[in-house]
């Protein structure tokens, strides 16, 4: 274990401790063969942090996997709240809506399946009352697009977080090809330049190795 771990895990017993609904979502997680991407429990609860500071009412997630994140963000939802969540893969979004029931959140939490763009698209469409916190945690060359229609979705004062905006520095190497890369150097030049938008990237060490998130607040 690195010294970024030992850090972790002192840091989540020390702040958080034992959780028993998120360690389970985290062995369905497993059990079903999603991907071990998910936020690290810090991580996780800086999400349901930063619902509560904001008094988020309606949040929206894009990139819901097994609903280990969305549980953070509904945990952090201001009475009678609602979390919309986009998931692209069917089976993904049945283990969140297990997870999500197994947490008893399923009534608060609106799991969309199919491609998020569509999904995005639609609550657009629909006149979607704005959301107060958005989370960005999908495929990152998607981000540009899924800020562009974030934005249409928010209000003043709402907070819009991006994660894994560093990728073990590479975010930093211009000549990239990698669309991984090259998306999230797009995304981090539209929070930069547009004029709507405060932000700041913070660096993050620990489980998940080096990485980090970008946030802006909607002015």
């Amino acid at each position: 274990m690195s010294a970024w771990e030992d850090v972790d895990e002192y840091l989540a017993g020390t702040l958080l401790g034992e959780d028993e609904v998120l360690e389970q979502v985290l062995d369905e997680n497993q059990a079903a063969g999603l991907p071990e991407i998910d936020v690290s429990p810090l991580q996780g609860a800086l999400l349901t942090v930063l619902a509560r500071a904001v008094a988020a009412r309606r949040v929206l997630e894009v990139g819901t996997l097994g609903g280990y994140s969305t549980v953070h963000l509904a945990r952090g939802l201001a009475p009678g709240g609602r979390v919309v969540t986009c998931e692209r893969e069917p089976r993904h979004a049945e283990v969140a809506r297990r997870n999500l029931e197994r947490a008893g959140l399923a009534d608060v939490v609106d799991v969309r399946v199919g491609p998020a763009l569509d999904t995005l698209d639609a609550l657009v469409a629909e006149g979607a009352a704005p959301f107060h916190l958005v989370f960005l945690d999908a495929d990152k060359q998607g981000n540009p697009d899924y800020l562009e229609r974030a934005l249409r979705l928010v209000r003043p004062g709402s907070l819009i977080v991006g994660d894994n905006v560093v990728r073990d520095g590479r975010v930093a190497d211009a000549g990239s090809d990698d669309p991984a890369i090259t998306g999230t150097r797009r995304f981090l030049a539209a929070l930069g330049e547009d004029p709507r938008l405060d932000a700041t990237a913070v660096q993050t060490v620990g489980a998940k190795g080096w990485d980090g998130f970008a946030i802006a607040v909607v002015r």
